[in-house]
Order: structure tokens, then C-alpha cells, then sequence
């Protein structure tokens, strides 16, 4: 019989999955996938750099992460993405633009 408790993972009932059985699919999928170097926290690390990368702030990233301060999402994924260094540098340019023009 299903439980539905708007879970995004479930177990074949609906129930809360043991971390034991998520790591034995995940090893499974990887594996399949020849996959060798990948880990499920690597998993984790792309959703965080990902929404970063779409503009999502930091706080929202950490609440998502469930991480207990900004800073530790700071910490921990607010590298800096190519893609994200070049619109800042953009963005200087534009400004230093507009000043020299007035």
C-alpha cells in the first residue's frame, strides 16, 4: 500500500528510502553507466554549483543544502564559474563605459 508523504525519493511503498538502499542503486546506476569516478556527493556538489551557476543566491542554495549558515554554502560552492567571472567582468566594462562617456 503506498503512503504518499511527498517524498521525492520513496521506497516502493512511499516511505522514507534507508541510505543503504539509495547507495546500493546509486552504485548499481553508476556502474551502468560505467561511471567509475563518480560519487553521490558529486551529485550534490552539481545541483548547489548548478543553481549558482542560474543565478539562485546564496541563501536559498543553503536552505535547499539544508547547510545551518550562509557562509558554509559560501565556503563550500561559491567558486567562481567561467561563465559567471565573465558577466562580472562584462558588467565593470560596462560601467567603466558608461563613466568614460559622460
Amino acid at each position: 500500500m503506498w503512503s504518499d508523504l511527498g517524498l521525492v525519493f520513496a521506497s516502493t511503498i512511499g516511505t522514507p528510502m534507508e541510505p543503504r538502499n539509495v547507495n546500493r542503486r546509486f552504485e548499481q546506476l553508476r556502474a551502468a553507466a560505467d561511471l567509475d569516478w563518480l560519487h553521490l556527493h558529486d551529485l550534490r556538489h552539481a545541483f548547489a554549483t548548478f543553481l549558482l551557476d542560474q543565478g539562485e543566491d546564496l541563501r536559498t542554495v543553503m536552505e535547499l543544502l539544508g547547510h545551518s549558515t550562509i557562509r558554509m554554502t559560501a565556503d563550500t560552492y561559491g567558486h567562481v564559474l567561467p561563465a559567471r567571472a565573465r558577466q562580472a567582468a562584462s558588467a565593470i566594462d560596462r560601467v567603466l563605459g558608461e563613466e568614460g562617456t559622460a
